[in-house]
């Protein structure tokens, strides 16, 4: 055996040792599977001979730094198996079977892709240079196999069917005979655009562009520039940049904005003679402070036996919005109304969801109701659901409302009471039930005229905003349940919310096991009941945020369907969206259904492809209105902290992954990055299963949920990033 070592370093630091130094190319490339003949064509240069490698990697798997897979190959502990060796062509591999099957690509932060098909029960793994110029939500067809001694679907793009997306936003830079497009997010096309397709734009502008001719292979499209967003890091252009992005239109269409201005400002003796009237009823509304859209009021009165009559009011939308006008097309194609930060972008135009159909305070308004009979003690008796006159003569904002229960005193102070009383037995009632409170900290910023952040705050959760969930919860369950037990077999929008994947809930139960809470797992009940426990036990400690997260991730995500499967997040077996129809066109799709039946059952659509298309569609444009909510507020919290250079703050651990930790600051709630190579005390380890670096020497651990004191070192505002240290 060879006995040569690397020089000592002239700095008088310690070298690596070549356990160090192995397990760093592991960290490195953590889905890679190694041989001992690879790793030692690694390190041979330095001196190490095949026996002091074969010797060091034995010592790392039995220290359970990494995993041995099949045929002596090891893998850095808890990631993902690729092969190390690269596959020319399905030649090369007799082993491989190939098919051919259509999907839907899902798109990872790499550049990689998963196909996401119904004629496959398992999701198809694209590389990046087997795209062929798809794109996220592009639908194509693949070629799908499985490499010899793996598990995993691989394939490649062979065509692609549809585009799901022809607008991208980023920076132009103008040439001297074209132009060079920067898109804002990796996209894998290299868009071409002529000068004489850039309609004014300057160099280093933010635009939006368009494709107009495709390539055959998909990979060089000509655009053209549609707008000129303004200049990079400006809030506006910013902002819509984020909209456009994401597909959202900007503006409404002429023929839309025409039909909304046709909507009529008063409501006809003939309309009101055909619903139930409810004017005289105490009746209010509880928004945020700056809503402009109001679409649910709630109306309370005793009834002369002694019970409560309670109304859930909701816009009556589709009154005003025929089935395939252009407004019900308009909101189909959006789908949901968009949150962003300084701004909303309604689904409906200004007309409609602001004025015409919000339930403002001391205005006759048309509505849909679900009106529940109650007791004292929150029992429901009798439900009734139809057209209805409304007006609220309040209302309030939720601080506000807030305010009145907690000094007993200001308008409505009795109904809010009762109705507070009503909501806590409901909630408790639902908990007992089986429903997993989720609750967790948003954001709130107080921005100036410019919208420029000056504040950023964890945004509190009021009784009083419990309230009005309860009895929206409570409308959307009993709608469904009413819908969804007819024996007329009737199709409906569900909203759905599959069980948790027990492999996950499994590895989420070791690590809570850490921190001392005990998960039990055998039924779905002992599920939610031990998971309500542990995430009423973890408020206001460190670990809260680690394992709020990883307990939401173990979940399914909630949508919407045709076939009704339940929603095991709330504990409901049926629930549906029916009490938002000015910012959720699942809603406005609930009260056609909904006022079909009820008028006459036997002209109820049966239509169950476009009703699962409009589904699907509806639960995409969510998810992209979320991730622009999300990326509004990232931008923020960056442009925040671009001012607070050099200042330190604690934090709590909230992402880990291979280069570094994630810290979210405990003041203002924002978050960035501590990359390890900036930790010098030691040489950190990534233990992906524990969510953790460990030091080599020391065994200092960096774990999800621990508290750092951190400094802000940099942040860049267009790539939407902020780099702490450890201080």
């Amino acid at each position: 055996m060879a006995n040569k070592r690397p020089p000592k370093s002239g700095s008088g630091k310690r070298p690596p040792s070549l356990e160090q130094i192995i397990l760093q190319i592991f960290t490195n490339n953590p889905s890679t599977a190694y041989g001992y003949k690879a790793i030692h064509s690694k390190v041979g240069r330095r001196g190490y001979d095949g026996e002091e490698v074969v010797a060091a990697v034995n010592r790392l798997w039995e220290k359970k730094f990494i995993d041995k897979q099949k045929g002596n190959r090891f893998q850095l502990k808890g990631a993902v198996v690729t092969d190390s060796k690269p596959q020319r062509n399905s030649r090369s591999n007799p082993n491989t079977s190939r098919k051919l099957i259509e999907g839907v690509v899902d798109m990872t932060a790499s550049g990689a892709a998963y196909i996401v098909s119904e004629q496959s029960d398992r999701d198809v793994y694209i590389a990046a240079s087997k795209l062929k110029g798809a794109y996220d939500g592009d639908r194509v067809k693949i070629r799908v196999g499985t490499r010899s001694g793996s598990r995993r679907l691989e394939g490649e793009v062979v065509e692609i069917v549809s585009r799901s997306k022809t607008v991208f936003t980023g920076i132009i830079k103008v040439a001297p005979k074209f132009a060079l497009f920067i898109p804002d997010t990796n996209i894998p096309l290299n868009l071409f655009l002529p000068l004489s397709k850039i309609n004014g734009a300057k160099d280093g502008d933010k635009v939006l562009v368009r494709v107009i001719e495709w390539s055959e292979d998909g990979k060089k499209p000509v655009a053209e520039v549609a707008e000129v967003l303004g200049r990079p890091g400006e809030n506006n252009a910013e902002m819509v940049s984020i909209l456009a992005n994401k597909g959202f239109p900007l503006k409404f269409s002429a023929d839309v904005l025409a039909e909304a201005d046709k909507l009529p400002d008063s409501i006809s003796p003939e309309e009101i003679a055909q619903r139930r009237i409810f004017k005289g009823v105490p009746t209010f509304t509880i928004d945020p402070i700056d809503a402009k859209d109001f679409d649910d009021a709630l109306s309370v009165q005793k009834l002369p036996n002694g019970n409560w009559e309670i109304g859930v009011h909701i816009a009556d939308v589709t009154h005003y919005v025929p089935l395939e006008s252009a407004l019900d097309r308009e909101g189909f194609k959006r789908a949901t109304s968009v949150y962003l930060v300084d701004r909303v972008l309604p689904m409906f135009p200004e007309k409609l969801s602001n004025l015409v159909c919000s339930l403002r305070p001391n205005e006759d308004k048309l509505c849909f109701s679900a009106v529940f009979e109650m007791n004292d003690n929150a029992q429901v008796l009798k439900k009734w659901f139809g057209r209805t006159l409304i007006h609220s003569t309040r209302r309030f904002h939720y601080a506000e409302a807030q305010e009145v229960l907690d000094t007993g005193q200001g308008d409505m102070v009795d109904e809010l009471k009762l109705l507070d009383k009503l909501a806590k037995t409901l909630r408790a009632k639902r908990m007992e039930a089986g429903s997993i409170d989720f609750g967790s900290d948003e954001v709130k910023f107080v921005l100036d005229d410019t919208g420029k952040p000056i504040e950023v705050m964890a945004k509190e959760m009021l009784d009083t905003n419990r309230l009005i969930e309860d009895f929206m919860l409570l409308a959307n369950r009993s709608v469904a349940e009413f819908i969804n037990t007819r024996p007329e077999n009737i199709p409906f929008v569900n909203r759905t919310h599959s069980a948790p994947d027990i492999e996950k809930l499994v590895e989420f139960k070791k690590l809570a096991a850490e921190f001392g809470y005990e998960l039990k797992l055998d039924t779905p009940e002992q599920i939610s009941a031990s998971l309500n426990a542990m995430l009423t036990d973890v408020k206001g400690k460190p670990e809260q945020h680690m394992l709020e997260s990883l307990a939401i991730r173990s979940m399914a995500k909630a949508a919407y369907t045709v076939h009704n499967i339940g929603h095991y997040g709330l504990g409901f077996q049926h629930y549906t969206h029916f009490t938002s129809p000015i910012r959720r066109y699942p809603d406005c799709m609930v009260h056609r259904i909904l006022w079909q039946y009820l008028t006459d059952p036997t002209r109820v659509n049966r239509d169950v492809d476009t009703l699962k298309h409009r589904c699907e569609h509806s639960s995409l444009m969510e998810r992209k209105a979320m991730e622009a909510e999300r990326e509004s507020v990232k931008y923020k919290q960056v442009e925040y902290l671009s001012e607070r250079i050099g200042q330190e703050y604690e934090g709590v651990i909230s992402g880990i992954a291979h280069f570094g930790f994630w810290v979210e600051l405990d003041q203002n709630k924002c978050e960035g990055l501590v990359r390890i190579s900036t930790v010098i005390d030691d040489t950190y380890m990534f233990q992906e299963t524990q969510h953790a670096f460990v030091g080599f020497n020391t065994g200092k651990r960096y774990q999800l949920g621990g508290r750092v004191h951190v400094r802000i070192v940099s942040t860049d505002l267009l790539a939407r990033t902020i780099d702490f240290e450890l201080a």
